[in-house]
């Protein structure tokens, strides 16, 4: 496994929240479960208090990609450091019992978590994961959508560092409000020049 992948953890857990639109999915615990996905074991240690912690990570998680998008590197890698201080990992071998085409373990890194709760777990590895993204691909990979009133955090993986939305659908909602606006510039333009010539 690819341990940027990781890194889709803190995506999950810093979307669940769109302060534009003033929606937060993260009010429960079996909210918090839901972000920890296959990984059932670790979701069961969520409790209550979770909650909170886990809302107080997605800021400081938010605070990241907010700096990027600002393209203010230095303090995006600051703020990261600091999460990474505070929720350490420990890196662990797994194979999952699975061979490869020689039949030999299909030996590969996970980022182990052994922690004494659920917050502590999940934020170390959306740190972790997060880390690994920034310095393999850049603070600039890291964004926040510009479709209004969006604003969830992507990573871009495009081949031109192009990517400026979070999904498709914001992507085609922007630029049909951006064509209509044109049209309607076009227009008004048209009426004034039609206007001083009579």
């Amino acid at each position: 496994m690819e341990l940027a992948s990781y890194s889709d953890y803190a995506l999950r857990l810093v979307n669940s929240e769109e302060p534009a639109r003033g929606t937060d999915t993260l009010t429960s615990v079996d909210a918090v479960r839901a972000l920890f996905g296959t990984s059932t074991q670790a979701a069961r240690r969520a409790t209550e208090a979770d909650v909170t912690r886990f809302r107080s990570v997605r800021g400081r998680l938010r605070a990241v990609f907010e700096a990027a998008a600002e393209d203010d590197q230095q303090q995006a890698v600051h703020l990261l450091n600091a999460l990474l201080l505070e929720f350490p990992v420990s890196p662990q071998i797994s194979g999952h019992g699975a061979l490869d085409a020689e039949g030999r373990p299909d030996w590969h890194m996970h980022l182990a978590d052994h922690p004494s709760n659920a917050t502590s777990g999940y934020a170390a590895i959306a740190a972790m994961g997060l880390a690994f993204h920034l310095t393999e691909f850049g603070a600039d990979r890291l964004g926040l959508c510009e479709a209004s009133p969006c604003r969830n955090a992507y990573l871009d993986t495009s081949t031109n560092r192009s990517r400026r939305y979070c999904s498709d659908r914001c992507a085609t909602r922007a630029n049909v409000a951006a064509y209509r606006a044109r049209k309607r510039r076009e227009s008004d333009t048209s009426e004034r020049t039609g206007r001083t010539a009579e």
